[in-house]
């Protein structure tokens, strides 16, 4: 019978980790704190509710959608805002960028995809690379369609702009539209890809911290390098590598 000692031991062995330090990781290690979760949670309605009042009424499902969409984008947009601060000043900020050792993983991936020789590549660090290089491409996105959506904001009657459909040349107002209209286009396969893995069997664990917050120590052992994601209770041995300790 395999005890939560016993797999741990196995899990740190396999991270390069003592048995006394993977038993002194806690059984539940912290990934997302509540303020994440809450703005992951905020994001995806507003989001959801941006794709379903701009395309619903293209296929004939006809109700008062600008008044609705503008109000999402509003909810987005202070939800973003809040992600900002809160992930500058609260939590590690470096954590979701690709760093030196993604790149080579990438390419020594790579490599071995072709039949090439190369080291094998380590495990990752709190989020994964294709996490990283996806939530880079949401920022861009997101940040286009709310640059655009303020803007014409000003073309509807709402509570916090007077309404002046003549701020810009039609021309400007038509490279506007086009580039919010790509973006929010390119959310609907981002939104399709990102709840197809997150249904799928190997990543529910990831699926389940951002509802609960935790993974389990078998989990952080068997999918991230304690080296590069250094947690709470975790041995001085990795402590004192020169690696951070990085808040969830």
């Amino acid at each position: 019978m395999i005890t939560g000692k016993t797999a741990a031991a196995h899990a740190g062995a396999s991270s390069g980790i003592s048995t006394a330090e993977a038993a002194r990781i806690p059984e539940q290690v912290t990934r997302h704190s509540f303020g994440a979760r809450f703005f992951h949670g905020i994001m995806a309605l507003s989001m959801l509710a941006l794709l379903f009042t701009a395309f619903l009424p293209k296929v004939g499902v006809q109700f008062a959608w600008v008044k609705w969409h503008w109000i999402a984008g509003i909810v987005l947009t202070i939800s973003v805002l809040y992600h900002i601060i809160h992930a500058s000043f609260v939590l590690d900020f470096w954590s979701i960028w690709p760093d030196a050792q993604d790149r080579e993983d990438a390419g020594n991936r790579l490599k071995l995809a072709m039949g090439q020789s190369a080291p094998a590549p380590k495990k990752f660090a709190k989020y994964p690379l294709e996490n990283k290089l996806y939530h880079m491409v949401v920022m861009l996105a997101g940040l286009s369609a709310i640059g655009t959506g303020v803007f014409m904001m000003k073309r509807v009657r709402t509570p916090f702009f007077v309404r002046n459909p003549y701020l810009f040349s039609d021309m400007t107002w038509g490279w506007m539209y086009v580039l919010h209209g790509l973006a929010g286009v390119g959310f609907v396969g981002l939104v399709t890809v990102h709840i197809y893995f997150a249904i799928r069997p190997e990543k529910l664990f990831i699926t389940k911290s951002m509802i609960f917050g935790t993974i389990s120590r078998e989990n952080y052992l068997g999918h991230h390098d304690p080296q590069r994601w250094v947690v709470a209770g975790q041995g001085s041995a990795s402590a004192g590598s020169g690696t951070k300790k990085v808040s969830a």
